[in-house]
Parts: structure tokens; sequence; C-alpha cells
């Protein structure tokens, strides 16, 4: 009689050291804690744990913190960076991945400290280097951003 084989269940999380190896990005702009939910070429929910020690927090707003619109639709094009990082599997160190447009942008509600963005992106088309992705940034189940956009791969110059 022969054992059955157990495959192991495919990891779909993923955590800081590597999302450190997959993307050029530190901290202070860094917008990404962890990931979860990694289907690969498909799918990607990354995480932004979001604190009253981010630097944005000082002049934005002083008394009344708010994250910046525009940081929430970085923490989702990172999110699609580490989604196509790691299902073609490019590293920091062979290409870089950029933002190249954002369309369809869109801010339901303020973020501020103690909130859990929770970045669903998903692969809407992938051509070649290039990859057009839809967003949504949520807070407790509701949408707070929402935007479609496209980066591209190109090789590194060092």
């Amino acid at each position: 009689m022969t054992e059955a084989r157990v495959e192991e269940p495919a990891q779909t999380d993923i955590e800081i050291q590597e999302i450190l190896r997959r993307l050029p990005h530190r901290p202070p702009f860094l917008l990404i804690d962890r990931a979860e939910n990694f289907q690969p070429s498909r799918s990607l929910v990354g995480v932004k744990c979001v604190t009253m020690n981010e630097g944005f927090f000082v002049g934005h707003f002083p008394g009344h913190p708010v994250m910046p619109g525009v940081l929430i639709i970085e923490s989702l094009a990172q999110t699609g960076g580490l989604l196509m990082s790691k299902s073609w599997d490019i590293t920091a160190t062979n290409k870089i991945i950029l933002f190249m447009s954002v369309d369809h942008c869109r801010f339901r509600q303020p973020v501020g400290p103690g909130d859990v963005l929770k970045l669903h992106v998903e692969v809407v088309r992938a051509r070649g280097d290039v990859v057009r992705f839809r967003g949504q940034a949520m807070v407790e189940e509701k949408v707070v951003a929402e935007a479609e956009f496209t980066a591209m791969m190109v090789e590194t110059t060092e």
C-alpha cells in the first residue's frame, strides 16, 4: 500500500521580510505592513496599520489627523507592485515596478490613526511588462478610496 501524498497549501500571506525583498520602498515611504490572500497573477490584499506615528500627520492636519488620499492610492499601488513581484518572481535587485497612471480615483471617507487599511487589488489586464489594476482601500468593510491604475516593470540600471 502506498501513502497518499499530502500537498502543502499555497502560501497566501506575505510578511514584511518578503515585502522588503520584493519592493524598493523603505520607511517612511513603505506603506504596506503585510499582505494576505495572494492569488498569483490575479489579486492580493495589502494591509496598512495606520498609527499616530506616521510623519504625515504632523502637518495633515494638526488637531485632526487625516491620511493624505494620495498616500492611500500609493498604498494600493505598492500592493499592486507586490502582486506583480511575487507573481512574476521579480526582486528589487533585478527589476523595478513603476506607477504609470491612475484613473477613476474616488475618496469616500477619511482615514486616521488606529484605522487598518485593507488594500484589495486585482489584475484587470496584463500585457507584456504592463499591468492594469483595480483597487479598493477599505476600513472595517467600508470603501474609503478606489481607483484603477497601471504599472510597468523595467530593468534596473545598477
